[in-house]
C-alpha cells in the first residue's frame, strides 16, 4: 500500500505503556468541565451520597456523575442508555471519569434523584462566566407572533386579567351575567306582547274584530276575503 497512510498494527506491543492523559489536549474543553466540577461544594448544593454509606457496596461519588451528566449535555447525548455506551467508547470520557463505567440506571437515578442540585450548579457556572468576563449585556430582539388560544375563559390570561387582584374576575362575572340573563327573558317575552302588555295574537283578534261589519261572527270574518275572491268575475 505504498502512497497511503498506513495505520499502526493492532498486535503490536509497545515496551510502556501509553497514559490516558496524554490522549486528551491541554485545550480541551472537557478539562475545563473537570475543573469546574472539582471546585464545587456538593455536599452545600445538595446532592446526595457526598458521605459514603459505612455498610454496603461502594458507590459511585457524585462528582464522576455530574461530569458525565454536563459533558452529555454540551455535546446533545442527553440518553441515560447513550451516555453508558460513551463511557466505553469515547476518550473524552474516559479519561473525565477516569475509566469508569457506571450503567444507564444509575445515570438516570442520578438525575432524578438531584434536580435541585444539578439546577443550582448550572446557576453557579453562569454566574463563574459572569465574573470572568465570558457574558456581554447586549439586547437580544426576539421576533413572534402571538394568538390567543381557543379554550376556556378561566385558563385564558391577557395582562388585565392578570393585573386584576385574585377571584375579582369571577365574582364580577357572576354579579352581571344573573342580571343579564334576566334582561335577555324579559326582553323575549316583551317582543310577543304589544304596547298594552297584552299578546300579539289577542292583540290581532281585537283589530280584526273592530274592523268587522256589524252582524259578522268571528268565524266569517277570515273567509270573508276568500268568498269575495271566488265570486269576483
Amino acid at each position: 500500500m505504498k502512497r497511503f497512510l498506513v495505520g499502526a498494527d493492532r498486535g503490536q506491543s509497545t515496551l510502556l505503556p501509553e497514559c490516558l492523559d496524554e490522549w486528551i489536549d491541554e485545550n480541551n474543553p472537557v478539562r475545563a468541565v473537570d475543573a469546574f466540577v472539582d471546585a464545587l461544594d456538593l455536599g452545600k448544593l445538595g446532592f446526595e451520597g457526598v458521605v459514603p454509606e459505612v455498610t454496603g457496596r461502594p458507590s459511585y461519588h457524585p462528582s464522576a456523575l455530574l461530569k458525565l451528566y454536563i459533558y452529555g449535555y454540551l455535546n446533545r447525548v442527553q440518553s441515560s442508555r447513550r451516555l453508558q455506551r460513551e463511557t466505553g467508547r469515547n476518550l473524552e470520557v474516559i479519561w473525565l471519569l477516569g475509566r469508569l463505567v457506571p450503567d444507564d440506571k444509575t445515570i438516570a437515578d442520578f438525575r432524578k434523584d438531584n434536580g435541585s442540585a444539578i439546577r443550582k450548579v448550572c446557576a453557579q457556572f453562569v454566574a463563574l462566566c459572569r465574573d470572568m468576563g465570558l457574558l456581554t449585556k447586549a439586547s437580544v430582539a426576539i421576533d413572534g407572533s402571538k394568538f390567543k388560544a381557543v379554550n376556556n375563559r378561566d385558563r385564558n390570561f391577557t395582562r388585565a386579567k392578570v393585573e386584576r387582584p385574585p377571584g375579582a374576575a369571577r365574582g364580577e362575572r357572576r354579579t352581571v351575567s344573573k342580571p343579564a340573563r334576566h334582561g335577555r327573558f324579559a326582553g323575549a317575552v316583551g317582543g310577543a306582547c304589544g304596547q298594552d302588555g297584552t299578546p300579539k295574537g289577542e292583540a290581532r283578534q281585537a283589530r280584526k274584530r273592530d274592523a268587522a261589519p256589524r252582524g259578522v261572527g268571528e268565524a266569517d270574518v277570515g273567509f270573508s276575503r276568500s268568498a269575495d275572491i271566488v265570486d269576483r268575475p
